[in-house]
């Protein structure tokens, strides 16, 4: 079993930047492949970024692409996710995701942490 938690998430204007951090405890002993995703009332649980097993590999949606960066520290089991240039429908919470295979798009992996708020005023 593998527990996340996220931090970092908070109110900021647009314009801003927010770094959310994800710690993983429990059952570290092997790597897995970490990211984010978020969701607004209402709506479907939406990827935004992952970062592959070795961290070599990255992807992100179209929404956030260029704007927010992924990255881990594999040592210190976490991940991170920077997100520059906030827009009001960047408001979400924002959600870690594990899994020891792969993160896809879809919100199918294995372990979730409880989610952190991010709130971006115009």
């Amino acid at each position: 079993q593998v527990e996340l938690v996220e931090s970092g998430g908070g109110l900021v204007q647009a314009g801003g930047s927010l770094r959310l951090s994800c710690a993983a405890s429990g059952y570290i002993y092997v790597d897995y492949a970490m990211g984010w995703f978020r969701q607004t009332p209402g709506k479907e649980r939406e990827f935004v970024a992952s970062i592959s097993l070795n961290g070599v590999e990255t992807y992100y949606s179209n929404s956030v692409k260029g704007r927010f960066t992924i990255s881990r520290d594999s040592a210190a089991h976490t991940a991170f996710l920077q997100m520059n240039s906030l827009k009001p429908e960047d408001t979400a919470t924002y959600y870690c995701a594990a899994d020891p295979d792969s993160i896809t798009q879809a919100p199918t992996a294995v372990f979730w942490g409880q989610g952190t708020q991010v709130t971006v005023s115009s």
